[in-house]
């Protein structure tokens, strides 16, 4: 059976209130005329790259409005403010201190694409200025802070959407209805792999002077000091644990995420299986690793994630990906779509299960934040909890620091949030804000 996106959608839309799946809605649904009363003010925190491409996805529903934006490069915020004014005819105000964003009281919610590091300050102040939070993945850039994020959320009660995306496309959805079904018996096992070039590193760069209209000192905020470099700066700062957790945690939250579904697994791994090296000779700027395999034993399943940074090739021809392998047969998908290839049974001379297949997925940002704005509206919960982007991000989390401190096996204790068999791990679990900034307390 072949399902395109068109028909998946037609397919599952009567039943989507009962299976938690997405109504994609075409804009026009709308209708160009909202009331003031039901449309959404949205501020943007990070305007660069990422971030920005989510405030388009906001933007192209006509009932958001831009009514902020906040970036510590001022050249950065001044051509977004041009973007926005020229795309949607709108004229949000500027900000170079996020917490100027958060006093002004006609903003409704909140897109955090900062880097990593900033997460957490970004989200908690949010959360106590009583706005609601689309927060780009991996959650936070350390274990703590994470765990930080899950109670201020519970606590303020706003509706919060992380950014994994892939909990809004429909080939995963089906992929994970499939194995819940049981249509390929029993899941034994999660291959996960993600091999792109970027991972290796940032192009090597001699310390600078800070660019004009960067405020230097702020985007770094609660990390340590250090001089201005390029290569730790504006594409590559994800590189660098002070900012980020490399290639790894950059795809490992969205391909774990989704190795979670099949038995909606939260919280962090009970154990960690960790090689990680750098056996690349590319020349690259980076502190994080090029190389990694990581085991993350289950009770009724095991994950393995393959990691070849500098490599634009994968199993089943695919750049990245997920095989989820049963008894009858095994699932491989990316966002583009997937394909079930059955086992075959010498016994009945037949397949033990039907061969089917979707492609054309389409694009998922666009009904992620769809599914956002409804809930903001609605009061009801998202798809992508922040339970869900702990779980993910806590799994990356895990293999770096396993990484880091050379221990090859850590154990996890979710509920005292620490490691029981390393001190060394232990340290990496809560980072030192540099001051000003203090960790939040909830």
């Amino acid at each position: 059976m072949n399902l395109n996106r068109r028909k998946f959608i037609k397919k599952t839309s009567l039943s989507a209130a009962g299976i938690g799946m997405f109504t994609v809605l075409p804009s026009s649904v709308w209708g160009a005329k909202v009331a003031p009363s039901d449309r959404i003010n949205v501020a943007l925190i990070g305007c660069r790259n990422h971030g920005f491409n989510i405030l388009r996805h906001h933007l192209n529903n006509d009932d958001v409005n831009c009514t902020a934006l906040c970036d510590v490069d001022e050249n950065v915020l001044n051509d977004r403010a041009r973007d926005v004014e020229e795309a949607y005819g709108q004229t949000p105000r500027r900000y170079r201190d996020f917490r100027e964003v958060l006093e002004q009281r006609d903003i409704d919610a909140v897109i955090i694409g900062t880097p990593d590091h900033w997460h957490c300050l970004n989200f908690v102040y949010a959360c106590q200025a009583d706005k609601d939070i689309f927060v780009e993945k991996p959650l936070a850039n350390t274990i703590a802070e994470c765990d930080i994020m899950v109670r201020a959320a519970k606590r303020y009660g706003r509706v919060v959407q992380v950014g994994q995306q892939q909990r809004s496309n429909p080939a995963f959805h089906e992929s994970v209805q499939i194995i819940k079904n049981g249509e390929i018996g029993k899941l034994r096992q999660v291959n996960i792999w993600a091999n792109f070039n970027y991972g290796i590193g940032a192009t090597p760069a001699e310390d600078g002077p800070v660019p004009a209209g960067v405020d230097y000192d702020f985007w770094l905020g609660p990390a340590p000091e250090r001089p201005f470099n390029q290569a730790r700066f504006h594409g590559s700062w994800r590189h660098f644990w002070d900012y980020g957790g490399g290639l790894f945690s950059d795809w490992g939250v969205h391909l774990i995420d989704m190795a979670l579904w099949p038995e909606d697994l939260t919280g962090g791994p009970q154990r960690v299986m960790t090689y990680a090296d750098d056996t690349s000779e590319q020349t690259a700027m980076r502190d994080t690793f090029d190389t990694m395999n990581v085991i993350y034993p289950k009770k009724n399943y095991v994950i393995h994630y393959d990691m070849t940074a500098g490599v634009q090739e994968g199993p089943w021809g695919k750049l990245y990906g997920l095989a989820f392998v049963g008894d009858k047969g095994t699932i491989v998908v990316d966002r583009a779509g997937y394909e079930l290839h059955p086992e075959y049974d010498n016994s009945i001379n037949d397949y033990k299960t039907e061969a089917r297949t979707m492609s054309d997925a389409g694009e998922s940002h666009g009904p992620h934040v769809r599914n956002f704005l409804d809930c903001i509206k609605t009061r009801e919960t998202p798809l992508c909890t922040p339970e869900m982007g702990y779980a993910a991000a806590v799994h990356t989390h895990t293999a770096n620091i396993a990484g880091r401190v050379g221990e090859p096996l850590l154990e996890w204790d979710d509920t005292n949030m620490r490691f029981t068999n390393s001190e060394a791990a232990n340290q990496l679990v809560t980072p030192e804000y540099r001051a000003p900034w203090t960790l939040p307390e909830i």
